[in-house]
């Protein structure tokens, strides 16, 4: 091989060493690494301020480890649930809220936990949070409804007088509503279609299992009507006596079935 082509072969293997070395240096760099926990954190704030709940989640779990065993670690699980709720990833909320709340028994912030672990499950974009929909919580599957008024409850049980408390309040009322209206739905659902034992029965367990909710008076017109159509006389008098007497202006007796007016949660 001559001087000219061994300079060309070894001016070749030295670029492509340069061009080796250089591809290995250019390792993405963490933008946050000299930044202290404090600038983490307001970073995402900012990024929660403007929507970007996807990168104040990454913000957020860099302060978790930057800033462990601090109050403002805890602050940042906190905040990182929030986020997961506000970008629809209720399930991750849920995760985040479980875990802040079996590491964090005695946190000063435990009442706002349990209150945003109970709003995610509530799902507020229905019933009287929201005039976006016509379908009310009562229709839906009932599991959430159930896991919200517990933490409510639970809320409300060990900090009466927290902030959150009368809020708190407030939904698990919508949430027995709901729930015995549910029950009412499915009873309707089997009077309509001529199986009225099976309506009286679920009539019954909105009657047993709520008292004093709206969705009763509906329940004790089903059963009325449900004994009528059984010929069941005596039952069907006791109960409509029973309607009567709680609900003296009731206009079932009279209208029968409301139909095209709004949902008995629009008080709210």
């Amino acid at each position: 091989m001559s001087l000219a082509k061994l300079s060309a072969v070894c001016a070749w293997m030295l670029a492509g060493s340069v061009v080796l070395l250089s591809a290995c240096s250019s390792t993405p760099t963490d933008p946050t690494a000299e930044w202290s926990p404090n600038k983490i954190y307001a970073e995402a704030k900012d990024e929660m301020s403007s929507g970007a709940y996807d990168k104040a989640v990454v913000l957020l779990e860099k302060l978790e480890g930057r800033a462990a065993g601090t109050p403002l670690a805890q602050q940042a699980q906190l905040d990182k649930a929030y986020a997961h709720y506000k970008a629809g990833e209720p399930v991750l909320a849920i995760a985040a809220l479980d875990r802040f709340i079996k590491l964090h028994p005695s946190s000063p912030a435990l009442d706002y936990a349990l209150y945003l672990k109970g709003v995610v499950n509530f799902n507020d974009d229905l019933g009287l949070f929201s005039g976006l929909t016509r379908q009310d919580l009562a229709e839906r599957d009932q599991k959430a409804a159930k896991d919200s008024f517990e933490s409510f409850k639970e809320l409300v049980s060990r900090f009466p007088d927290s902030r959150y408390t009368p809020e708190a309040s407030q939904r698990m009322n919508y949430i027995v509503n709901s729930l015995a209206q549910s029950e009412v739905y499915v009873a309707r659902y089997y009077y309509e279609r001529g199986a009225y034992l099976a309506a009286i029965n679920r009539a019954q367990t909105a009657i047993v299992d709520y008292q004093g909710v709206p969705a009763l008076e509906e329940a004790l017109f089903i059963m009325v009507k449900s004994y009528d159509a059984l010929g069941m006389t005596a039952l069907r008098n006791d109960t409509q006596r029973v309607l009567e007497k709680n609900y003296p202006h009731t206009p079932y007796l009279v209208q029968g079935f409301k139909s095209g007016n709004d949902p008995w949660w629009k008080f709210w």
